[in-house]
């Protein structure tokens, strides 16, 4: 159902909200109160009467007119508490808090606060004496000219002087002169910052936050920015001063880093930030923050902005940023002009009629008013800035061109605009620049500060005959240090497939290595070779130094296990080749083997020899587009528990499970003279593999009976329907290996092998007969189906489309929040899954008015506030929950960011049913300030922790853990943001296993696995 939404306030940069939000199929009307002559019955949009000085008045209306949503336009109903009052009121509202807009409201306070958290900003001080301020002035050691007022003082209240005597009388004018009233009570004397101005604006849902195009604001009145200041005359975005490089670091040390301060501070920002910045020669500086789009900024950014305003605004309010950011036009520049009124920023005169209006239209312009007001069919000047003209365009120079054509349109007398908008960009874009090779998206020093994580990795595989150091051009290897005499030279390459697919959707790399050591040296090992040496290829768009180093830490590690070196290998970064997140892997060994022991020896190989068979570790790397399709069948996820393997894998888990390596076990046995062939059951199956290894007048008969094949196959093979030939061409079925040995020589070959792994006789060589298949496996498609678990696992999902997916009945949820709930949000995205065997029926908060409760109203889920401050006890708080538990029949209780204790009873009560996540890998580092204790500690892993509640702190329990490494240079909040991360995966995947009955809290506090029977 479409929304009507109410915009507070009556600029431009109101206008243009409107305009944008009326853009949307999920809007049906937008009332703007008081707003202007451009809101006034446009269509969509219309004038609202409704005061908006008075909350209490302002919340009845919305409820009285179905208002779904309010936008709050101007700085001073934010600093006001308009959204904390409408919030608490039940009335969704677009904003930060009053305590989040101390950020604009207060100069003083945002000072202290970038100071406290290492934001880059000007050196200052505060006065709440002009005697004293002025002395500071003249004795600072810094060019202390710039004097801003600390209230709000409508973008006007910053002073520029050019010598210390006009600071001092700026100081003057605002403290006893009153020129910005009671704005100016404080006043703050900064440093003069020398360099380019930029406006860099961003959501923010509280954690994440969402850059827009960098824009640029000209607040001088005239050309030349001469004249004098006022509340902007102009702006135009993107700004070319501003490359990708510097808005990420803007965005890492400026933006972000504000998001994550308010938020350990308490007041998490939910809204629009605004970030007005110098571009120094020693990095960008913080002039000043405002808590809402700028005006005129706004004018440029709405209409660059290609996602549904409507849309983003919900995902910001709900926490999805991190997945649903906005996007924008690209190859588009726009320009605003503003016409204001002669006189201003001083006096001027009001009720000026304004003709032209329709001619802009023809040219494909955009107007917004500001200062107009509607009479009598005429449209009237009615404030100082009085509208401005919009044109979007390929290129800068072109928009500005058409903006200035649409002002000469407009006429009203003393009108007074700008005709260079955007000049400093215009020179910038005409200066001679030569391109970089980060310009095009690679980035050496990434790829540099990789090679130095992984040099260490590699050294430590030397052995005999190489030293592994990365670096040089190529890579050495001697054969006659590794003591070959008469050797052959035996090289294998190869990939992992689309495993790559889940281990990226997991968020797991780290195995991956394995698989991709494995694929080769197993292959290489079927001419009996040993391998030598091994070289990676890892492609990606763009490289992501964490990851990349995890998969090539994994490499490291195989080649240790196979007793190979890693010589080298090549990162290759490709913008636009791979989408983000994606990357490559390939492999390439290299073995030798003795002329006189090369594999296979097919002149010795002969009807009646045996085969002998060795487990694999399931799926290994082939065949994962199959099982893939299979999984999206039957309606499974990565993080949903798996109905094969091990009790309590998800299945991700399962199917990441690394491929053996076998070369340790199998040397001794080859050099032994024992094996006459080898083969590596990899991609093609049992059915392909084994006749590359036997003289074409040879085939095989195997029996599936004989060897134990893992259950994943079972229900692979049940859940996608698969023939038996299917089965036999594309998985090993669970044999690894296959080896060919004379009947005299198999039992001791066998004892051999089965002191390092499972290992069984499969089957005979044969003679070929004409017409028939080279290899016969007895009983396979029976043994697959006997090794399911007696009967087929329900994984508490119907087999079948998507949309037959949903489970008999869902478990009963609430949830206890106690701020922002990133975690709820997380939650609530879960059980929208129509697999999901949980449903939200309740949120409840012990704080009124926090942004969770919003994000709950907005999904539509029933909210309760139990304010602990109203209650005498902690029983008495807590029996009060357990009413509303009761009364909406809550089978699950999770908690998310709940800052209360529970006490004894209520915990022991809740046994079993009462869920909490905690950011380390308990049982280590318990209680607050977690992120700090593991890095006092030094370790070099953390993660988080969902576990059953239980009465002693942190002590319950585990469900589930994730893993989160700790990096070099980690600081809390950096950890923290990565854990965060974590706790979103860990704790849906936690509630699923408990609320499909596959978890449960036993008798002995311990947890008990059901992998029989979910509901």
């Amino acid at each position: 159902m479409a929304e009507r939404v109410l915009v507070i306030g009556s600029g431009g940069r109101e206008h243009s909200l409107a305009w944008k939000l009326a853009q949307s199929p999920l809007v049906h009307q937008v009332l703007v109160a008081p707003g202007n002559a451009g809101t006034a019955d446009n269509g969509k949009i219309s004038n609202s009467a409704v005061s908006v000085s008075n909350h209490s008045i302002l919340a009845q209306y919305c409820k009285d007119h179905n208002v779904g949503l309010v936008v709050v336009g101007p700085e001073a109903p934010l600093a006001a508490g308009m959204v904390d009052d409408l919030t608490a009121a039940g009335v969704c509202c677009f904003g930060p808090s009053a305590k989040a807009a101390q950020l604009e409201a207060s100069k003083s306070f945002s000072k202290e606060f970038m100071d406290r958290h290492g934001i880059p900003t000007a050196r200052w001080k505060a006065f709440t004496d002009p005697q004293e301020a002025c002395s500071f002035i003249q004795s600072a050691e810094f060019r202390a000219l710039v004097v801003k007022a600390s209230g709000l003082a409508a973008g006007k209240g910053v002073i520029v002087a050019e010598d210390k005597d006009q600071a001092c009388r700026a100081v003057w004018d605002i403290m006893q002169d009153k020129t910005f009233g009671a704005a100016g009570e404080t006043v703050v004397v900064e440093e003069l910052l020398e360099g380019e101005e930029v406006s860099c604006l961003c959501f923010s849902d509280g954690s994440t936050v969402a850059p827009m195009p960098p824009a640029q604001d000209h607040k001088r009145l005239l050309d030349g920015d001469l004249g004098p200041n006022t509340g902007g005359m102009g702006a135009y975005c993107p700004t070319p001063q501003v490359s990708e490089d510097l808005l990420q670091k803007i965005r890492e040390t400026v933006l972000q880093k504000t998001v994550d301060g308010m938020r350990q501070e308490g007041s998490p920002y939910v809204g629009v930030l605004y970030a007005g910045l110098m571009l120094t020669r020693d990095g960008p500086r913080v002039l000043e923050y405002n808590c809402r789009f700028g005006d005129p900024e706004c004018q440029v950014l709405l209409p660059l902005l290609k996602s549904d305003l409507y849309q983003v605004i919900q995902d910001t309010m709900q926490g999805r940023l991190a997945s649903s950011a906005p996007t924008w036009q690209e190859n588009s520049a726009a320009v605003t002009v503003v016409m204001a009124s002669g006189g201003y920023p001083g006096d001027y005169k009001k009720g000026i009629e304004i003709t032209g209006l329709s001619r802009v239209k023809e040219l494909g312009l955009q107007v917004f008013h500001a200062g107009t007001v509607l009479k009598e069919g005429r449209v009237l000047t009615s404030g100082g800035r009085v509208l401005t003209v919009t044109a979007v365009n390929r290129d800068l120079p072109t928009a500005l061109q058409n903006a200035n054509k649409g002002v000469a349109s407009v006429q009203f007398q003393g009108a007074v605009y700008r005709r260079d908008i955007g000049h400093r960009a215009i020179a910038f874009l005409q200066q001679p620049r030569g391109l970089t090779y980060k310009d095009s998206g690679v980035d050496i020093a990434a790829g540099n500060a990789l090679v130095d994580l992984i040099k260490p990795l590699a050294a430590a595989t030397a052995r005999k005959g190489c030293s592994a150091e990365l670096g040089g051009f190529a890579g050495l290897f001697d054969l006659k240090a590794a003591g070959y005499i008469d050797p052959i030279l035996v090289s294998g390459t190869d990939g992992v497939g689309t495993k790559l697919k889940i281990a990226q959707e997991c968020n797991k790399h780290d195995t991956l290595g394995q698989d991709l050591v494995a694929m080769c040296v197993n292959d290489i090992l079927a001419q009996g070779a040993e391998p030598l040496f091994f070289l990676d290829y890892f492609s990606c768009g763009r490289l992501d130094v964490g990851v990349a180093s995890s998969v090539i830490t994994g490499i490291a590690e195989a080649c240790k296990t196979a007793g190979c070196a890693l010589l080298g290998g090549e990162t290759a970064e490709m913008p636009g080749v791979y989408p983000p997140g994606e990357y490559d892997l390939a492999g390439f060994a290299v073995g030798a083997v003795e002329r006189d022991r090369m594999l296979p020896r097919l002149d010795s190989i002969a009807a009646g020899d045996l085969l002998l068979g060795i487990a694999s570790s399931g799926v290994h790397s082939n065949g994962f587009s199959l099982v893939r399709k299979v999984l999206q069948r039957a309606c499974l996820q990565y993080s949903s528990p798996a109905p094969f393997g091990a009790a309590g894998q998800t299945v991700g888990e399962v199917l990441l499970t690394p491929t053996k390596i076998y070369s340790k076990l199998l040397q001794p046995i080859l050099r032994s003279g024992a094996v006459k062939a080898y083969a590596h059951i990899t991609g093609g199956g049992l059915l392909e593999n084994i006749p590359r290894v036997l003289p074409k007048t040879l085939a095989v008969d195997l029996d599936a009976s004989l060897w134990k094949i893992p259950e994943v196959f079972s229900w692979l093979q049940r859940e996608g329907q698969l023939s038996e030939e299917e089965m036999g061409r594309t998985f090993n079925c669970g044999l690894g290996g296959v080896l060919v040995v004379g009947r005299e020589a198999a039992d001791e070959v066998l004892r051999e092998l089965k002191s390092h792994e499972e290992a069984w006789v499969i089957g005979t060589v044969t003679q070929q007969q004409p017409g028939e298949e080279r290899v016969l496996i007895r009983n396979l498609l029976r043994s697959v189906q006997s090794g399911s678990r007696g009967t087929p696992v329900s994984t508490g999902l119907r087999s079948g489309a998507p949309q037959d997916c949903a489970p008999e009945r869902r478990a009963r949820v609430a949830v206890l929040i106690s701020g922002t709930g990133t975690n709820l949000q997380a939650l609530m995205e879960q059980v929208k899954k129509p697999w999901s065997s949980a449903e939200i029926v309740l949120v409840i908060s012990n704080r009124p008015g926090v942004e969770g409760l919003k994000k709950a109203a907005l999904a539509g889920i029933p909210t309760r506030v139990v304010d602990h401050k109203q209650y005498g006890s902690r029983a008495e708080f807590d029996s009060t929950i357990e009413r509303v538990l009761e009364e909406f029949s809550v089978e699950v209780v999770c908690l998310a960011g709940f800052m209360r204790i529970l006490s004894g009873p209520f915990v022991r009560k809740w046994s079993g049913k009462l869920l909490n996540v905690h950011p380390s890998l308990l049982p280590s580092f318990k209680g607050v300030n977690a992120h700090r204790q593991v890095l006092q500690a030094g370790v070099r892993v953390s993660g988080c922790t969902v576990h059953f509640v239980a009465e002693e702190v942190d002590a319950g329990a585990i469900i589930v853990q994730e893993v989160v490494p700790v990096m070099v240079g980690d600081t809390e909040d950096s950890l923290s943001e990565r854990v965060k991360e974590a706790e979103h995966r860990a704790f849906p995947a936690a509630l699923e296993l408990v609320a499909s009955g596959t978890v449960r809290l036993g008798e002995d506090n311990k947890i008990h696995w059901n992998t029989q029977e979910q509901h």
